[in-house]
């Protein structure tokens, strides 16, 4: 997820793999790699700023915010907002049996619905 936005973006801002890593201060032949998912992305929130910043992100729009949810799902992380939000967190459960195809008690859908409608 996170090297493919970060390939799109860049893309759209016309640089080339040398200028965006030239300007991000990274090796182009390990760049390539995290935007073809072989390596994972940056933990560091300086660099991931940087890199949002390189790509022209406008800072806590939705695709700024991506940057930083693609590199924790990548790394195999929850982002850290979700963690500190106690109700959001307990509502992964439901999420995570979802998309394992067990489904919810309506109940819980309900919930789910009640708190995402909530944060948004």
């Amino acid at each position: 997820m996170f090297g493919k936005l970060i390939k799109e973006k860049r893309l759209e801002a016309d640089l080339t793999l040398r200028e965006f890593c030239r300007k991000l201060d990274e090796d182009p032949s390990n760049w390539s790699k995290v935007e073809r998912e072989r390596l994972s992305p940056p933990q560091d929130t300086n660099k991931l700023e940087k890199i949002a910043s390189i790509v022209g992100l406008e800072r806590d729009s939705d695709e700024w915010n991506k940057v930083f949810d693609y590199a924790s799902v990548d790394n195999g992380r929850i982002p850290e907002y979700v963690i500190d939000d106690k109700e959001l967190l307990g509502v992964l459960p439901v999420f995570f049996r979802t998309v394992g195809s067990v489904k919810p008690s309506p109940e819980e859908i309900r919930d789910l619905i009640l708190k995402v409608k909530e944060w948004y």
